[in-house]
C-alpha cells in the first residue's frame, strides 16, 4: 500500500488546489430586453435568441 514519506504541509496541498477554483460565468446582456443571460443561451426573461422570439415567455407571479 502506498504511504507517503513525509505529511504534506498545508502549502504544498494549497498549490496543488489553487487550480480547483471553478471560473466565473460570463453573462451577456441580451440585446431584445437588457437582461443578463448566459452566451449562446435563450433569454430566461424574454425567450429570444439571436434576435428573434424562439420560446413563448412565461410570466412569473
Amino acid at each position: 500500500m502506498a504511504v507517503p514519506k513525509s505529511k504534506i504541509t498545508r502549502s504544498k496541498r494549497n498549490m496543488r488546489r489553487a487550480h480547483d477554483a471553478l471560473p466565473r460565468v460570463g453573462a451577456n446582456e441580451c440585446a431584445n430586453c437588457g437582461e443578463m443571460k448566459l452566451p449562446h443561451h435563450v433569454c430566461p426573461a424574454c425567450g429570444h435568441y439571436d434576435g428573434r422570439e424562439v420560446v413563448e415567455a412565461v410570466e412569473t407571479f
